[in-house]
C-alpha cells in the first residue's frame, strides 16, 4: 500500500507545489488549509506522515501539535514542521512536541523535501517501500498546447518554487528561460528575447522593480510583457510596477502552478 501523507498548510501555491512533488514520488496526498479542519483529518485519515505548518487559520501548527502529543491515538505519528520560522527557540518548542523534522520554507528545496520525508518514514532505499523497482516514466503531455514553442522567462530566487516552475512550464512545451537574481536577468535579456516574462520583485542584489525598469528603457526588450509573481501585496508595490510596466500583478500566496500556467497564457493570447 501507498504511505499516506497529510499536509495542513494555508499556502495554495506551496500546498500545490508540496502534493505534485510527493504524489509523483508514490505517496498517497491529502491536502488541508485550515487548523481544526487539518487536526480532524489527523484522526479520519491516520496518515503515515504530517507535513505541518505553523500559521493557519482556525488553529496555529502549535495547538495542533498539543493536542496530537496528548492524544495516545494519533501521538506516534512522525509530523515534520514546514515554517517560515527557524528562530531557535520555535524549533525547540516544535521538537518538545514530538516533532521529528523541522523545515524551513525559504531555505529547502525539493529534494531535500523528499530526503526527510523519506528519513521519518523510515525508507532508506530512496523509494517508497512500495514503490516498484522499475519505474517506467510516461510521455509528458503538453497541457493546453498554447506555450509549445514559446520562450517563457522567469525570475525566481527560491530554489523550492524554481523547481516546480521548471517543471511545469517544460512540460507545457514552451522553450525555458530562468534567472535566479536580478543581474542574471539582465544578463540573460542581453542574449535572449522572451515573449513573456514572470518576474519575483524581491531578489538578491537587483530588485525586481529595477529589473522592470532597465526593460521598459530598452527598446528591444520593453514590449516584452511582464507578469509580477511576488508576495508583496501592498497597493503601493502593485501600483509601482503597474506605472512602471508591468501588465499583471500575481500574489504568490493566492496561486497554484496551473493558475499561474492560465495567466501566462492569457497574457500571450
Amino acid at each position: 500500500m501507498k504511505k499516506k501523507i497529510l499536509i495542513i498548510e494555508d499556502d495554495p501555491f506551496l500546498g500545490d507545489v508540496l502534493t505534485q512533488k510527493l504524489q509523483h514520488e508514490g505517496y498517497e496526498i491529502t491536502l488541508v488549509q485550515d487548523g481544526a479542519e487539518g487536526l480532524s483529518a489527523i484522526s479520519r485519515v491516520k496518515p503515515d506522515l504530517i507535513l505541518l505548518d505553523i500559521i493557519l487559520p482556525t488553529m496555529s501548527g502549535y495547538e495542533i501539535l498539543e493536542k496530537k502529543h496528548a492524544d495516545p491515538l494519533i501521538a506516534p505519528i512522525p509530523t515534520i514542521i514546514v515554517s517560515n520560522s527557524g528562530q531557535p527557540v520555535e524549533i525547540t518548542r516544535a521538537l518538545a512536541l514530538g516533532v521529528h523534522d523541522y523545515l524551513v520554507k525559504a531555505q529547502f528545496d525539493p529534494e531535500e523535501v523528499l530526503s526527510k520525508v523519506r528519513a521519518s518514514l523510515g525508507e532508506t532505499s530512496g523509494a517508497p517501500s512500495d514503490a516498484p523497482s522499475v519505474v517506467i516514466k510516461p510521455a509528458v503531455k503538453v497541457g493546453s498546447g498554447k506555450l509549445v514553442g514559446k520562450k517563457v522567462m522567469w525570475v525566481e530566487d527560491d530554489v523550492f518554487l524554481n523547481d516546480i516552475l521548471a517543471k511545469k512550464l517544460t512540460d507545457e512545451g514552451c522553450i525555458p528561460l530562468n534567472a535566479r537574481d536580478g543581474e542574471e536577468a539582465l544578463k540573460v535579456l542581453e542574449k535572449e528575447t522572451p515573449e513573456v516574462l514572470l518576474l519575483d520583485l524581491v531578489l538578491p542584489g537587483i530588485s525586481g522593480f529595477d529589473v522592470l525598469r532597465k526593460m521598459k528603457a530598452d527598446e528591444r526588450l520593453k514590449g516584452i510583457p511582464v507578469i509580477v509573481f511576488s508576495n508583496l501585496s501592498q497597493a503601493s508595490d502593485i501600483e509601482k510596477a503597474r506605472q512602471i510596466g508591468a501588465v499583471k500583478h500575481l500574489i504568490k500566496a493566492q496561486m497554484d502552478v496551473s493558475e499561474v500556467v492560465a495567466e501566462i497564457e492569457s497574457v500571450l493570447a
